[in-house]
């Protein structure tokens, strides 16, 4: 939501929803900006807080009584923004030149183009102890590691360690950089939410979505799949439900009316189930990276029950809105946070090789699911048969020899 466009396949909110509150940190970003990462998006957002904040205080200062402090609200979305405004778990390298669209080095994204193998072993020589947590498909995470120890000199895992070093700190990172806070997590039911994302899509048809996808692949896209340079891997070029619609907008005018609708319904299917998958990871991401968060630096999460939109004020408003209440005068919020049990021997960067799929896993839980899951089952029930008659082959040969060692030689 930070870039400027596609602002219904964004979800952004609407202008009519925006008087009614002040927004920050939505439609500022060039979309021809590649190189806008989740460091400027905490930096900017930080600063935006401690301003507030700052402000906030001259005027209880200067007035009496005075006034009721501003609650700056972080709405997501993106969880993983989300924690590295919360915790000190980014790391800062050289600053950028510029953030303006052109053509702006970034190393990240030039270490990308090389095999994931050899960004592994070039991780390898210079911190072994970070290459050892990576899997070599991990490409994006590779680069960031090399790109972190060539800009600071220093091996990115020594970095990590010192700031889980830091106190408040744990095992996924620095201290928490907000400790009055706390964290509203609305949930609902699998089946309901599906449904949901899938409406939200037709709705965003019924919007006007397709012609906000053929500006947009006009004005931005257009020119650069026309030079095989298109890139959907960065910036809002990877926006869930633009890079969905590619085959469709680059053959639209280009081919039958029939293949046409047959692209387009392609492009609507693939963004419901990309959008449905992501809904999952972001609910994975609130229990393994904050319910189940170790340390002490953890804010309390509160659950909000939204599979049925008829009891939205029962189930989420009043409810959320006596949590707050509770939260800023200091008192006992009325509900319980959500508790979630945490393994502290679990280690989430262990390194296994699975030589009978021929896998790299990383993960203690990562690992469990790999061997209970059906490729690896398949493999190992293959494994064994082969064995199974490897053995009645050598029992068979035993067999045989002993026989033919009791018939004299001529």
């Amino acid at each position: 939501q930070v870039y400027k466009g596609l602002d219904i396949i964004t979800n952004k909110v609407s202008p009519q929803e925006q008087r009614l509150c002040r927004h920050h940190m939505i439609s500022f970003v060039d979309p021809l900006v590649s190189n806008y990462t989740v460091v400027d998006f905490r930096d900017k957002a930080g600063a935006l807080i401690s301003f507030h904040a700052a402000a906030c205080l001259a005027e209880q200062i200067r007035t009496f009584p005075p006034p009721q402090p501003g609650i700056p609200i972080v709405v997501g979305g993106t969880n993983y923004y989300i924690e590295s405004l919360l915790w000190k778990v980014l790391i800062n390298t050289k600053e950028k030149a510029s953030t303006a669209p052109g053509s702006v080095t970034d190393r990240k994204v030039e270490l990308e183009q090389l095999d994931g193998v050899e960004l592994h072993r070039r991780l390898s020589q210079v911190d072994p102890e970070m290459a050892a947590k990576l899997h070599p498909h991990d490409k994006r995470k590779l680069a960031r590691s090399l790109q972190v120890f060539e800009e600071t000199g220093i091996p990115h895992s020594e970095i990590l360690h010192q700031q889980q070093e830091e106190e408040g700190g744990g095992p996924l990172g620095g201290p928490l950089k907000y400790p009055h806070s706390c964290i509203l997590w609305l949930h609902a039911d699998q089946a309901a939410l599906d449904q949901r994302l899938e409406k939200r899509v037709d709705d965003m048809l019924a919007a006007g979505l397709l012609e906000e996808l053929r500006d947009f692949h006009r004005r931005y896209n257009q020119e650069k799949v026309a030079e095989n340079r298109q890139d959907y891997q960065h910036g809002i070029f990877q926006s869930i439900g633009f890079k969905e619609f590619h085959e469709y907008l680059i053959s639209e005018g280009n081919c039958s009316p029939e293949t046409s609708a047959l692209l387009l319904q392609k492009g609507i299917q693939a963004l419901k189930q990309v959008t449905k998958r992501y809904a999952r990871r972001q609910n994975k991401w609130v229990r393994n990276r904050f319910l189940r968060r170790p340390g002490p630096s953890v804010p309390p999460v509160y659950g909000l029950e939204v599979s049925d939109l008829l009891r939205w004020e029962e189930d989420v408003l009043k409810p959320a809105l006596a949590i707050v209440e509770s939260f800023i005068q200091g008192r006992e919020p009325p509900a319980e946070p959500v508790k979630m049990e945490y393994d502290v021997n679990e280690n989430k960067r262990s390194h296994r090789m699975c030589e009978l799929c021929d896998r790299v896993i990383i993960g203690d839980r990562e690992w469990a699911a790999h061997t209970r899951s059906k490729s690896h089952l398949h493999h190992l029930k293959k494994r064994r048969k082969l064995e199974a008659a490897s053995r009645a082959a050598r029992t068979e040969g035993d067999s045989g020899g002993a026989e033919d060692s009791s018939v004299p030689l001529p």
